[in-house]
């Protein structure tokens, strides 16, 4: 798992996404269902890349999520990521594997 910190690591990711589908989770270091869901992130089996944004700390590319993928802000908030797009998502205590990995089996072409 990496962490995105700066504008143009989230537009290399975007891009990548062109290539390869990847998970983005945006975490709260002050939310007790970040706790939750970043064990639930790091516990998924996947071989798809994993990022990590923390919203307090990377405000700007937190905001440039919502606005690139036009979905409202949550946090914590899981993104399945795939042709520059987001094509699922997951928020709060909904962050669980069973439901991501049945998201990543319907939606990931």
């Amino acid at each position: 798992m990496q962490r995105i910190k700066t504008l143009v690591s989230w537009g290399e990711v975007l891009e990548q996404s062109h290539k390869k589908p990847c998970l983005v989770l945006k975490f709260s270091l002050t939310c007790i269902s970040s706790i939750s869901a970043l064990k639930e992130f790091k516990a998924l089996a996947t071989e798809l890349p994993k990022y990590l944004v923390i919203i307090q700390k990377e405000r700007d590319v937190s905001n440039a999520i919502e606005r690139d993928l036009q979905v409202k802000h949550e946090s914590p908030q899981l993104l399945i990521l795939q042709d520059g797009k987001g094509i699922w998502q997951a928020t709060h205590y909904k962050i669980k594997r069973p439901l991501l990995t049945e998201g990543l089996r319907m939606y990931v072409k």
